[in-house]
């Protein structure tokens, strides 16, 4: 069974996983660029989800799924 996961800002397709010590987040290109440095200071692990290329690795840590 395959999923699609959609942004939890936008009606979007979710490019990348946020994963946080109270749960997961999910969200497109736009709003990955737009939080991605409040979600490194907050101690999130980005996972870019597979098939879907997304323009985050240049500023926080994150891992392929």
């Amino acid at each position: 069974m395959t999923t699609t996961a959609y942004c939890d800002r936008c009606p979007a397709r979710a490019r990348v996983r946020a994963e946080l010590p109270a749960g997961e987040l999910h969200f497109c290109n736009h709003h990955i660029r737009e939080h991605r440095d409040r979600l490194a200071a907050a101690g999130a692990t980005l996972v870019i989800l597979a098939g879907r290329p997304a323009p985050i690795l240049s500023r926080a840590a994150a891992r392929v799924a």
